[in-house]
């Protein structure tokens, strides 16, 4: 099944009253066990890497494991940055194959925000890709994620949000009604009618940081007033480290595949509970029928050289490369020779969009056409550019 459009997705659950887990991964274990559990309960899932735990893992190696996973399952899957830090790192996490983005510039002015993440939402866009915001400071209490998220909770206002939303065109909104990230230390106090006014106010799919340590009722009445999308993962940790301790007392002779033995059976169990306690349990094939699937689009191009001998040729495409590949959307360039000496085109572009967006943002972008105007066009005449979406079925 391929990936889905994460904003049908959450649309979908915020208007049958319903929220998806945005489960955070830092290994392979957190990855597939997640997925076990979204197959087990029938649920539309988001797989979530936080650049904030990027110590962990090397994105760009674990990107391609959790794209293998999501179009192998059988129910929605979408993927998502999660407190990126920069713009760079949203065009970065797209190009690798993340379709939903969220750049955290909560700890800045309010028009400060507003100017970043408008700046987001504008290359997001050209991308297809959905921009989740975030208004307020969720901040770090106990718990590894704690120290990531200093200072004091700033508390979300309803006239701020719809500002906010306004001037960035954010499709999501996080909002800080008081969750923390890490763990709760006491009673979590949320302030429900805030929430209530928030979500009156803009009408979008909210979003709560810090999930880890409510109770069952307080979720269900985050849900009740427009939250759509839970980020959850000090708790899935804690799982995980609860098996292995289990693991160093059972399995004393083992080495690590022994102290990791059944850990994703841990992160499975937890997410699970989550999926049927949040409304998302069972709602897979409804989900997939409304949301549109994510399909990448492949722009070809065959042509010849007027003017360039062959090392010439191969420098001109070298360079294009390294230029067209840094534009937002562009998941791979690939420049190719005819292996027939007698071909009618000798040469061939065949670059990659993640999205069918991105063929007019592409095309309009400045380095593109820098480089088309000045070294490709010129040289490529009585060439031939096509672009076709792939063609893949439900299942």
């Amino acid at each position: 099944m391929p990936i889905v459009n994460m904003k049908d997705m959450l649309q979908h659950a915020y208007h049958h009253g319903y929220a998806i887990g945005a489960f955070d991964l830092v290994s392979l274990d957190f990855l597939e066990g997640i997925v076990l559990a979204a197959e087990r309960a029938r649920a539309p899932v988001i797989l979530s890497l936080a650049e904030s735990h990027f110590e962990y893992f090397d994105f760009e190696t674990i990107m391609p494991a959790v794209e293998a996973a999501a179009k192998r399952a059988t129910i929605p899957v979408a993927i998502h940055l999660d407190h990126g830090a920069t713009l760079d790192s949203a065009r970065r996490a797209i190009n690798l194959g993340c379709n939903g983005v969220m750049v955290d510039a909560s700890q800045l002015p309010l028009p400060d925000n507003i100017e970043a993440t408008r700046k987001i939402v504008e290359m997001a866009k050209g991308c297809g890709v959905p921009v989740e915001g975030e208004l307020g400071y969720v901040p770090g209490v106990e718990g590894e994620d704690a120290e990531r998220h200093p200072g004091e909770i700033s508390y979300t206002t309803p006239a701020e949000a719809r500002a906010y939303v306004e001037r960035t065109g954010v499709d999501f909104l996080a909002v800080s009604i008081g969750t923390v990230h890490g763990r709760m230390k006491g009673k979590p106090k949320l302030d429900f009618p805030r929430l209530k006014q928030i979500n009156e106010t803009l009408n979008i799919p909210l979003v709560i940081h810090g999930g880890t340590g409510l109770s069952d009722d307080q979720f269900r009445r985050l849900i009740s007033k427009g939250v759509a999308k839970i980020n959850y993962y000090t708790a899935l940790s804690d799982a995980a480290a609860t098996q292995i301790r289990e693991n160093s007392r059972t399995e004393t002779s083992s080495g690590y595949t022994g102290l990791v033995k059944d850990v994703r059976g841990a992160i499975a169990a937890e997410v699970e509970r989550c999926m049927h306690l949040w409304g998302a349990a069972g709602r897979a094939a409804e989900v997939l029928a409304q949301c549109q699937p994510w399909l990448p689009v492949e722009h070809l191009i065959i042509y010849n050289v007027e003017g360039l001998d062959r090392a010439a040729a191969e420098k001109m495409m070298a360079k294009g490369r390294e230029v067209l590949s840094a534009i937002p959307g562009v998941r791979a360039v690939f420049t190719g020779e005819a292996v027939q000496e007698d071909a009618r085109y000798r040469y061939t572009w065949l670059v990659r969009f993640c999205h069918p967006d991105v063929i007019d943002s592409y095309r309009e972008h400045p380095d593109h056409v820098a480089f088309a105007d000045n070294l490709f066009r010129p040289v490529a005449g009585g060439r031939i550019s096509i672009d076709y979406l792939a063609v893949e079925s439900k299942q």
